[in-house]
């Protein structure tokens, strides 16, 4: 068996390529000076352990012997795990969708020795195919090209860096304030592509993208705007009925091929449970249907159950493939732990719930996924499982109670979770990522105060103390990204500091333990400190120093993550607000002026900067409940609050900590019990009202 120097790596992506023939290197000086002193291209390959198109990449082509003969004797092969090292990923992903108008994973990107990229793609076949050339014809032809015209690939890689600068300066360029028209101008955007039938945006495939529900509710609730509700609600309804939702085990997948979510990409994603948790909690405080915190609790049991380090922290992601047939470990499906036969149901469920679970979940004898839907023929026979009919239809199809339905129908569940964890569970990536825990701590802070879930909340502080006590120095203010077997590396990046600093935040309104805002108030100044352009406006991705970066940019897009820009302003928002420092809301409106361009002429690129910026224009609001905890008329008051849509609002506690919070805002050293009870005080621009001691009484001020 060959091994290679990823063998001593701690990335799972990194690891499962230590055995390849090709003779891969980590991102580093080794390698760079091995491309320097040999005068060899470098051939970059970026993905991640959970990545489908990734594993089919590595069977078809890292595998091969002659494949890999060739890598080695022409070029010095690099692997980077994209989700520990994103600031590589960026610069290369840019590089790759300039040149070809499209991106993804497995990023494949050929750089001269100086780590300037000349030729980059994705996902390439190992041999030639519909037009498209072969992994092994593209090698061939680099490598030619640097043996016969070295001097025009160097002046190519020259130029193409230009570009590239080029294209990153009108991030610096601002486009005048933010306010009222541009977010009316997103949610216009947004309500055209709006699909009305399926829900979502656009066509397939479709992803979940919960940054533009962030945006959508706060417009909602700051103009009373319905539609906006509408389509979020729409939205989540059909995610929650389809393909798309793990209706077993809970949680959701990454994202659906089709149009309606029937036909998932079966990977998940840590930052898809998280910010969903978040859409569905405020779908619920703004409805007070259930069926959105039934959909919380549906994806907190799944991340505490499966994704939970022992120690508290949050694993990264499962895999999209799975082994099809224990007796044959090495060969792999996607979805093949999800999928179900008809036959395996009825055997497991007996009658009459397999036929009622079989019209309720859309389960067909020959299998449920069209051809068309499965061009590899993975699922061919298989169900996906999904909401074909209604809990009510069901029913009336069996002439049942619904009651007796839904009793059936749960014990089927249960069965057919027995049954599935029988299966080979899909790898589990067991890095920890700071900046997708800082979201999942968000996430459970937030559900826990609005569902008055006292265990979301001790989660979430466990999980916050992991990531203090191993990855963070609080004598200097430096985090460290990734913790994977007992060890702390890479420094960290903008997203890491800003998520981290808004999940603190979150935590401090749950629990009132001052150690959390203190915390985020120390990353955010190190944040301000390390990444922040103060002439430009807005926050680079990465701290200084790193030689290997050819651009240090600003990441200006929420995609399936929020940008760390975007994370930034929201949390310096917040803490302006709580605090009244004058220095992180200017650096805020910096930013929002940097990036006024994008936000005016494409805003549908930065929905959660938006929802931050929504926050800034609006006037600073407060509330501050003074008592002890555990008192039950303050317990009262403070879970009215936070069953409450407040996303304008920042929730203090003047009690044992008052005397420190009254170093950022004097008020509230006066701000006590009344009358021997305790009290809540709603205030505006730092201007209070009188305080009240009753939830009738405070329920007028905070609507």
């Amino acid at each position: 068996m060959h091994t290679n120097r990823l063998i001593h790596e701690k990335s799972p992506y990194l690891v499962q390529h230590a055995h390849n023939p090709v003779d891969w290197y980590p991102w580093g000086d080794e390698a760079f000076e091995k491309a320097r002193e040999e005068n060899k291209p470098i051939f970059l390959s970026i993905g991640y352990s959970t990545c489908h198109w990734c594993h089919v990449m590595e069977r078809e082509s890292f595998e091969d012997e002659t494949v890999a003969e060739f890598l080695n004797r022409h070029f010095v092969p690099i692997k980077v795990d994209r989700e520990e090292r994103p600031d590589v990923d960026r610069i290369y992903m840019a590089f790759v969708q300039a040149a070809t108008g499209g991106g993804g994973w497995p990023l494949s990107v050929w750089l001269t020795p100086d780590l300037k990229p000349f030729y980059g793609g994705t996902y390439y076949p190992p041999q030639d195919a519909y037009g498209r050339p072969g992994f092994l014809t593209v090698l061939r032809h680099l490598a030619q090209a640097w043996e016969q015209d070295r001097g025009r690939v160097v002046e190519t890689a020259g130029k193409v860096l230009g570009q590239l600068e080029q294209q990153i300066a009108p991030a610096k360029a601002g486009g005048g304030r933010v306010g009222a028209d541009v977010f009316d101008h997103a949610f216009q955007l947004f309500r055209r592509t709006f699909d009305p039938r399926h829900g979502g945006f656009g066509g397939a495939p479709k992803f979940p993208r919960p940054v533009t529900f962030n945006f959508l509710l706060r417009f909602h609730a700051s103009t009373g705007n319905r539609e906006a509700l509408e389509m979020v609600a729409r939205t989540l309804r059909a995610m929650a009925a389809g393909g798309i939702h793990d209706h077993i085990g809970g949680g959701y997948h990454r994202y659906a091929v089709d149009e309606r979510w029937f036909v998932p990409h079966f990977e998940k994603m840590l930052y898809d449970q998280a910010q969903l948790a978040v859409s569905f909690t405020e779908a619920w405080q703004i409805t007070g249907d259930e069926f959105y915190a039934g959909q919380v609790r549906d994806i907190v049991e799944y991340v505490l159950r499966d994704l939970r380090h022992p120690e508290g922290a949050f694993y990264s992601a499962e895999d999209a493939d799975s082994v099809i047939d224990p007796a044959h470990p090495e060969k792999k499906g996607e979805g093949a732990f999800y999928v179900w036969t008809a036959e395996e149901i009825s055997g497991l469920l007996g009658e009459p719930v397999a036929e009622w679970f079989k019209y309720r979940y859309g389960v067909e004898s020959e299998g449920n996924v069209p051809a068309g839907l499965d061009p590899h023929g993975e699922l061919a026979g298989k169900n996906i499982l999904y909401e074909a009919h209604a809990l009510d239809e069901t029913a009336r199809e069996f002439s049942r109670a619904v009651e007796e339905i839904e009793r059936g129908l749960a014990e089927a569940r249960r069965k057919l979770f027995e049954a599935r964890a029988r299966r080979v569970r899909p790898h589990r990536d067991e890095k920890v990522l700071v900046s997708w825990n800082g979201l999942m701590i968000s996430a459970l802070a937030r559900a826990g105060r609005a569902l008055d879930e006292p265990g979301y909340i001790e989660a979430a502080e466990q999980a916050a103390r992991f990531l203090l006590d191993k990855m963070y120095d609080a004598s200097t203010r430096d985090l460290r990204r990734r913790y994977c077997d007992g060890e702390s590396a890479v420094k960290a990046f903008l997203d890491d500091y800003a998520a981290l600093a808004g999940a603190l935040f979150d935590l401090y309104e749950a629990t009132f333990e001052m150690e959390f805002l203190e915390t985020s108030v120390a990353l955010a100044e190190a944040l301000l400190e390390r990444f922040e352009d103060r002439e430009g406006g807005g926050f680079y991705a990465t701290q200084e120093g790193d030689s290997s970066l050819l651009l240090r940019l600003k990441d200006d897009y929420d995609g399936a993550e929020p940008s760390g820009n975007s994370l930034s302003v929201g949390v310096l928002v917040r803490l302006a607000q709580l605090t009244g420092r004058e220095d992180f809301r200017r650096s805020a409106e910096r930013a929002l002026q940097a990036f006024g361009k994008l936000l005016r002429e494409q805003p549908v690129a930065a929905p959660q900067m938006l929802a931050a910026a929504m926050m800034l224009a609006q006037p600073p609001r407060q509330i501050v409940l003074a008592g002890e905890p555990g008192d039950p008329a303050l317990e009262a008051m403070r879970r009215e609050i936070g069953r409450r849509f407040l996303p304008g609002a920042v929730l203090l506690h003047a009690g044992g900590g008052r005397e420190r919070l009254a170093a950022w805002q004097p008020a509230v050293a006066r701000m006590g019990p009344v009358d021997g009870k305790p009290a809540a005080y709603v205030c505006e621009n730092f201007t209070c009202r009188l305080p009240v001691t009753s939830v009738d009484a405070l329920i007028p001020l905070l609507e």
